[in-house]
C-alpha cells in the first residue's frame, strides 16, 4: 500500500483535493482480510489522523463490527477518494474516477471475498445505475478485473447518525455478513 500511496502523490492525483487536505488516507487493517469496507472519502478527523472512519461514523462502524465478532484488525477499511473533499462535500464524479484505478489495485492486493460499500458514492462505483435505497443489504456477486467478489451495499454510518431511523436498518443489513463469508468464492458451473 505504501507503493500505491507514493504513486498517487507522485502522479499528483486530484491536485485540488491534495492542496486542501492534510494527508492522503489510503486505508487501514489486514492486507489478508476477507472483508473490505469502502466508504466515500475521508472526513475531518480522518484527514488529521490519516486513518479511515475514526470519527463518530467510525465509532458506529466499530459497534457494527463487534456485532458480528470482528474488529478493525480483521478487515480492511478504505474510501474511494483518498483525500478529504473541502468542507466534507460529496466526492465529485471526476475525483472518484481519478482514484478508481488505485481502488482496484487495493482490491487486487487484498483480494477480499466480500466488499461492503458504505454509502451511495462507494456503491455507485461497484453497482452503477443502482440506488442505495433500493438495494441496501442485498448482496450482489460481481467481477472486478478477473476477481469475483460479493458486494454488500449499505447505508453510510454517517447517514444513520443523522437519520436515526436508518440505524436499525444499517445494523440489520450488516448482520448478513457472517452468512456471506460462508458462501463459496465462486458459484459452481452447473452447465
Amino acid at each position: 500500500m505504501l507503493q500505491l500511496a507514493a504513486e498517487i502523490m507522485d502522479k499528483n492525483i486530484c491536485p485540488e483535493l491534495a492542496l486542501t487536505a492534510h494527508r492522503l488516507v489510503m486505508g487501514d487493517g489486514s492486507l489478508d482480510a476477507e472483508i473490505m469496507l469502502i466508504g466515500e472519502a475521508p472526513g475531518k478527523k480522518e484527514d488529521l489522523t490519516g486513518l479511515p472512519f475514526v470519527g463518530a461514523s467510525g465509532t458506529l462502524l466499530d459497534a457494527m463490527l463487534a456485532s458480528v465478532q470482528l474488529e478493525r484488525k480483521d478487515v480492511y477499511i478504505t474510501s474511494i477518494v483518498k483525500y478529504r473533499p473541502p468542507n466534507n462535500r460529496d466526492p465529485k464524479v471526476a475525483e472518484k474516477a481519478a482514484f478508481w484505478p488505485y481502488q482496484l489495485r487495493q482490491i487486487k492486493i487484498i483480494q477480499p471475498k466480500v466488499i461492503i460499500t458504505l454509502g451511495r458514492h462507494s456503491m455507485e462505483c461497484f453497482l452503477p445505475g443502482m440506488r442505495i435505497g433500493d438495494i441496501h443489504g442485498q448482496a450482489q456477486r460481481i467481477q472486478l478485473d478477473g476477481l469475483e467478489v460479493i458486494v454488500l451495499p449499505l447505508f453510510h454510518p454517517a447517514a444513520a447518525l443523522y437519520k436515526g431511523s436508518l440505524r436499525q436498518t444499517l445494523l440489520e443489513d450488516f448482520l448478513k455478513l457472517p452468512e456471506l463469508i460462508k458462501t463459496p468464492r465462486s458459484l459452481p458451473d452447473i452447465s
